[in-house]
């Protein structure tokens, strides 16, 4: 009782607010909602066959089905209408790839999140030391989000294999008394596929949250960190600054040109215009111009 009133009086399960903890919350229960509507699925179909002979007759012929879905090894005896005797029929099919692939990707699933969940609550500095941890975090987080589309995409279609194995009709033609006329035979059950059918929308609903819980993960690497050091606002800014600063060192630059009288004022010092020989009108103009004042000028004659 101690350390979990420590640990909630620090603050360590504000971190589940956060939408990087809350999404790996959530993606830990929707990976054991996966594997068990998956993983722990059993049901069975029931056939009857009317022989013309009532007496070989079997109205309630069982074939269960379970996971992992190798039907090839599921068997049941049916009567052949012509003797006492029984023949064994096996179903067709070994599904179990994409199952054990879709469990096994839910199951690492579940690990991970319940560690990565962990590791957010109780060691959160260690986690972001040396931008180690959300690296890591990062990668981990993307090969799952592919894997939980590829899983889930294959476990989609190997359910419906599976259904069109296991569907009554198609049994009924495996055995060999109703390939006869005379006799009668009937589908009396379908296999129940609606938790299977759950399954692959948890594996995809999986996917969403891996892949939206990207985002979330990128933003606690270096790389978001580096992306937004220098955001564009401030860039902006940085130029109009350097721009500015160009303009003004430019004014206040000395004119180098062929006016041979500009007046400069450096520490109080009023440089005075140089008149040159009479030229011309233009040495006289340019002369015209240079004058700072009539005392200037008064002062020189």
């Amino acid at each position: 009782m101690d350390m979990s009133n420590q640990l909630v009086s620090s603050g360590s399960f504000r971190i589940l607010k956060e939408p990087l903890a809350f999404l790996r919350v959530l993606e830990w229960l929707f990976a054991i909602f996966a594997f068990a509507t998956c993983g722990g699925y059993s049901g069975g179909l029931r056939v009857s066959i009317d022989c013309a002979n009532k007496t070989l007759s079997d109205l309630s012929i069982d074939i269960d089905i379970a996971y992992p879905f190798r039907l090839y090894q599921v068997n049941f005896d049916a009567p052949t209408c012509e003797s006492k005797l029984r023949e064994s029929i096996s179903l067709g099919g070994d599904f179990s790839s994409p199952a054990e692939f879709f469990v096994t990707i839910a199951v690492f699933s579940f690990l991970y999140s319940l560690a990565a969940t962990v590791v957010y609550i109780f060691y959160q500095n260690k986690y972001r030391e040396n931008n180690r941890g959300p690296l890591i975090d990062f990668i981990v987080t993307v090969v799952f989000s592919f894997m939980w589309l590829v899983s889930s995409s294959a476990w989609a279609k190997g359910l419906s294999d599976v259904k069109i194995a296991t569907d009554p009709d198609e049994v009924l033609l495996l055995i060999s008394a109703c390939k006869q006329r005379t006799n009668k035979c009937m589908s009396v059950r379908s296999p129940v596929m609606s938790t299977l059918n759950t399954s692959v929308v948890f594996g995809f609903l999986n996917f969403i949250l891996w892949a939206g819980n990207i985002w979330f993960v990128f933003k606690e690497t270096g790389w978001h960190a580096s992306g937004q050091r220098y955001p564009p606002e401030t860039m902006e800014k940085q130029s109009s600054g350097l721009n500015q600063s160009l303009n003004q060192g430019g004014y206040n630059q000395d004119s180098y040109g062929p006016t041979p009288g500009y007046n400069q004022q450096q520490g109080g010092f009023v440089q005075q215009p140089t008149f040159s020989p009479p030229g011309g009108p233009q040495n006289f103009n340019q002369a015209r111009y240079n004058q700072t004042g009539p005392t200037s000028f008064a002062n020189q004659i």
